[in-house]
């Protein structure tokens, strides 16, 4: 079943993390954060939604880090539960795929949580200041990719956001797998 996150916060702060890479290396908030920007986003490795734009994800945050703005990725879901999202296969996914950017595992769940992460793919766009300005989608795909000409929703706000500082008042939110929740204990 599809989840949805709430539209954007304007303004909201981004809680600060510090989680390991598929690269060997740890990255805080502090390390991924760009000049004119941050975006993080939720992914994972099995969710249909991800997989459907993953080539998509990978060439607009390769753009957006031209433009100065910081991207990393990070995988919450329970491992335990669903194997496919497991560290080792975040690690092959990334070389496979190519990732330019830092895919981080945040197995406690807690940076997940404090982001109020919903679905995969979740969005989320801050300024300079580390405010949040867009939490929408990539583009207008589904399951499925949709056609190349699709308007370039993430893209374009981020590219709004590293120009201006504001990301746009209308944005339509992402939809993708829910967060794979480990079991309260």
């Amino acid at each position: 079943m599809a989840a949805i996150p709430p539209v954007c916060d304007f303004g909201w702060k981004a809680p600060p993390f510090t989680l390991p890479a598929t690269d060997g290396r740890n990255y805080s908030l502090d390390d991924i954060r760009g000049p004119n920007g941050t975006l993080i986003m939720f992914i994972c490795n099995h969710c249909p939604y991800v997989l459907a734009v993953l080539d998509r994800i990978i060439r607009d945050a390769r753009e957006l880090k031209s433009l100065g703005i910081g991207v990393a990725a990070i995988s919450a879901n329970d491992a335990a539960t669903y194997p496919e999202d497991s560290f080792a296969n975040m690690a092959k996914m990334a070389k496979e795929q190519g990732f330019g950017f830092p895919y981080l595992y945040d197995e406690s769940q807690l940076v997940a949580r404090a982001y109020d992460a919903v679905c995969t793919p979740d969005f989320f766009g801050f300024n300079a200041a580390d405010e949040l300005q867009y939490r929408g989608r990539l583009d207008a795909s589904t399951k499925s990719e949709g056609p190349s000409d699709l308007r370039r929703d993430l893209f374009l706000a981020m590219q709004e956001v590293a120009r201006t500082g504001k990301g746009p008042t209308d944005q339509i939110a992402s939809m993708g797998c829910s967060i794979k929740w480990k079991a309260s204990a």
